[in-house]
């Protein structure tokens, strides 16, 4: 779990480092695509750990 943090930090800092060096994106765009990366992220773990769940009988659909 630590090693998907350490990656996922990576990611965001690259995209950070990549996207504040182009002028012509505005602050406000910038934000939006951090807020959509985050949000999909979550939306990708939360559909894995209902996925894991399902599979160990945790959860009954």
């Amino acid at each position: 779990m630590n090693s998907c943090l350490t990656q996922l930090i990576l990611v965001l800092s690259s995209l950070l480092l990549i996207l504040s060096g182009v002028e012509a994106v505005e602050a406000g765009d910038v934000t939006a695509l951090l807020l959509g990366v985050v949000l999909s992220v979550t939306g990708i773990c939360a559909c894995l750990e209902t996925y894991a769940r399902k599979q160990n009988g945790q959860i009954g659909l």
